[in-house]
């Protein structure tokens, strides 16, 4: 069975986008080089520059693919629960983990935020794990577990303060510190039952 024009464009963006990510995540942005990423999955660096125009382009659909996953592993967390609280601590916390996987650490917490620029970084936060966050928030003080209060400053605040514990956890904090001084926190917006 022939493979199609766009089946194989699309295999290639894939292996280019997989090839790109794993140099990136051991080697960070500023060591990894487009042609060798091309030549690693059998392209020409042309092709490397058909659908992704530059390094960065590269860089920035990779920094996406690793946002989108890390906020499906956030949202699988929390529906391992029931309990609307329960959900959102667990959502918080795997995010927090999330700072210890290498290639999250190198990628989102690392590079992005100077390569892409902290506005653009910030953007792509906002699309995926703060939008999360605002949802769980909402949720919270619809159902009375946390105060009636205008949600988007909260979000920013929360959204702050876990990204930062993040970078902090990548440049060697302790995993587990960050997580009880993120319980503390967390409890006090929790009104008591």
């Amino acid at each position: 069975m022939a493979v199609s024009r766009a089946e194989q464009r699309a295999f290639t963006r894939q292996s280019l986008l997989a090839e790109g990510r794993r140099r990136f995540a051991a080697d960070g942005y500023h060591h990894v080089v487009l042609a060798e990423v091309a030549r690693a999955v059998g392209v020409t660096k042309g092709a490397a520059y058909h659908h992704f125009d530059s390094k960065s382009g590269l860089f920035r659909a990779v920094v996406s693919e690793v946002q989108q996953e890390l906020g499906e592993q956030v949202a699988a967390s929390a529906e391992r629960y029931q309990d609307l609280w329960e959900q959102f601590r667990a959502g918080c916390r795997a995010f927090l983990a999330a700072g210890t996987d290498p290639a999250v650490r190198q990628i989102l917490l690392v590079d992005a935020p100077t390569v892409l620029g902290w506005d653009e970084w910030r953007a792509l936060d906002e699309k995926s794990s703060a939008r999360h966050l605002a949802e769980a928030l909402q949720a919270l003080a619809a159902a009375g577990i946390i105060a009636d209060q205008p949600v988007e400053p909260l979000t920013r605040l929360l959204s702050g303060a876990m990204n930062e514990a993040a970078h902090w956890i990548a440049r060697g904090g302790d995993p587990q510190t960050a997580e009880q001084a993120l319980d503390r926190l967390l409890a006090g917006l929790h009104i008591p039952a």
